[in-house]
């Protein structure tokens, strides 16, 4: 099966509960927010990371695919 590299990126700081939900991501703190970086396997499971990231009240700034270099 094919996954694709994705770059999340939300506003603020990530909480613990946070950093939890995404442990099988590498997150990237930034000064406005952090950058969340992972395979994604098909559609239903990025929506799923996005309804997630609803869940614990973070902003999604953007979502895109990503060439493994850029992370």
């Amino acid at each position: 099966m094919r996954t694709n590299l994705y770059e999340i990126r939300v506003d603020g700081l990530l909480t613990d509960q946070a950093r939890e939900a995404f442990c099988d991501m590498r997150i990237v703190e930034t000064p406005t927010g952090a950058r969340l970086y992972g395979e994604v396997i098909d559609e239903a499971h990025l929506l799923g990371i996005m309804a997630q990231c609803r869940t614990l009240g973070l902003v999604i700034v953007s979502a895109n695919r990503v060439s493994s270099e850029a992370s």
